[in-house]
C-alpha cells in the first residue's frame, strides 16, 4: 500500500508530477489546493484574500486538513498539498513524503505561463501568499515550512522536466 505526499511552493510542478505519478502507478490522486481554490470562489475571494481571511478563521484550514487526513489514512493515494507531508508525519501515517523546490523566478515564470499576468506582480503575489500560509501553519500546527527534515525525497524541480522528477520518485519507491 503506497501513499505519496507531494508538497512544495506554488509553481514547483506539484500537480503535473502528481498526475504523471497517478498515470504511472495507478494510484488515486487528490489535490487539496483545488479544494482551497473552490472554497475561495465560494467565499467570492481571490486566493490572496482568502488566505488572509484564513489567518483569522482557523476552522477553514482545519476542515481542509481533516479531509486530507481522512484520505491519507485510507492509503494507496497520492495527496498533493502544501502541508500534506507534514500532516502524514505528525499523524504517523506511513507515506513517502516528497518535496519539490524551485527558485521564485522559475516558479513565477511557470505560473505566468499557466495563468498569464505580469511576472513581477506574480512574484509579489506568490511571496505574500507564502508568507500568509507560513504564518497560518506555524500558528495553527506549529509547522515551520522551512524545516524540510520530514521529507523522504527533496527534488530541485527548477532544472528538471516533470518526467525526470517522476522518475526520481518512482526510483525512490523501488517501482
Amino acid at each position: 500500500m503506497t501513499t505519496i505526499t507531494i508538497s512544495g511552493l506554488p509553481g514547483t510542478g506539484k500537480t503535473t508530477v502528481a498526475k504523471l505519478l497517478e498515470n504511472r502507478l495507478g494510484l488515486r490522486y487528490v489535490y487539496s489546493g483545488e479544494i482551497f481554490r473552490n472554497m475561495a470562489k465560494k467565499y467570492k475571494m481571490s486566493l490572496e484574500e482568502f488566505g488572509q481571511y484564513c489567518e483569522t478563521h482557523r476552522e477553514i484550514d482545519e476542515d481542509l486538513d481533516r479531509y486530507q487526513l481522512g484520505i491519507l489514512r485510507q492509503g494507496s493515494v497520492i495527496v498533493e498539498g502544501r502541508i500534506s507531508g507534514w500532516l502524514a508525519a505528525q499523524n504517523h501515517i506511513p507515506a513517502v513524503k516528497v518535496l519539490l523546490e524551485a527558485d521564485i523566478a522559475i516558479r513565477a515564470g511557470r505560473i505566468v505561463k499557466r495563468e498569464a499576468g505580469d511576472l513581477e506582480k506574480r512574484k509579489k503575489e506568490i511571496l505574500k501568499r507564502e508568507k500568509s500560509e507560513a504564518t497560518r501553519y506555524k500558528k495553527y500546527y506549529g509547522i515551520d515550512v522551512a524545516d524540510t527534515s520530514i521529507y523522504d525525497v527533496i527534488i530541485d524541480a527548477g532544472d528538471k522536466t516533470p518526467d525526470e522528477i517522476m522518475e526520481i520518485i518512482v526510483k525512490h519507491l523501488g517501482e
